[in-house]
């Protein structure tokens, strides 16, 4: 049975607020990421369990200018092939969460779209690839636990992977018993002398 992997059991507060300025000729409010909400600390091999494919939204609170959303139910799982991706954003100067959200019709709940999250990663990679695929992605800021805990991550399994890797044998620099470096020649013997070498008796 393998062990399970490292999660953390979050939930997320998507803010609309009004925008000001000139922008707001064209466009009244917009939706941003206001916080990653840790919930509490799990070990699962598989993240549909546990009840994080039960994702919900709850208005928390509204106004005339904004509402604020929590939506809880989500995962952020840690892979040990992607250590590098944990690796780039735990040391760097503010590491984050990254969260994916798209608008969304939230039937039974409101009648226009909301901002609703879809993935929440602790991996930079995993933000590059989002961003690539042309997805929104935001980031807020880690709390210092979290930190301590995907850098506790990143020391076993990140470091272990930039260790010089063990050069073949086959590729070992061959040497004489002098330890000089010493050369095969791939020419058949001849004579029953040695390859390369003077077959001549004398």
């Amino acid at each position: 049975m393998s062990s399970p992997r490292p999660a953390l059991s979050v939930s997320v507060i998507m803010r609309r607020e009004p925008i000001v300025g000139a922008m707001s000729r064209w466009q009244s409010h917009r939706w941003v990421l206001e916080q990653v909400v840790l919930n509490e600390e799990v070990a699962q091999e598989d993240s549909s369990q546990a009840g994080f494919s039960d994702k919900k939204s709850q208005l928390l609170s509204k106004n005339e200018n904004t509402e604020r959303w929590l939506h809880s139910g989500y995962c952020a799982e840690l892979f040990t092939d992607d250590a590098e991706g944990y690796y780039l954003n735990v040391t760097t100067n503010a590491p984050c969460w990254f969260v994916l959200w798209r608008m969304e019709e939230e039937a039974g709940i409101t009648d226009e779209p909301i901002a609703k999250p879809e993935m929440v990663s602790l991996s930079y990679h995993d933000a590059g690839r989002w961003l690539d695929a042309q997805e929104t992605v935001e980031q807020v800021p880690l709390p210092p636990e979290v930190v301590v805990w995907l850098k506790a991550f990143v020391d076993q399994h990140h470091v272990s992977e930039l260790k010089k890797r063990k050069r073949p044998d086959s590729f070992k620099r061959l040497e004489d018993r002098f330890g000089n470096p010493a050369s095969i020649s791939t020419e058949k013997n001849r004579g029953g002398g040695f390859p390369g070498g003077n077959n001549h008796g004398g």
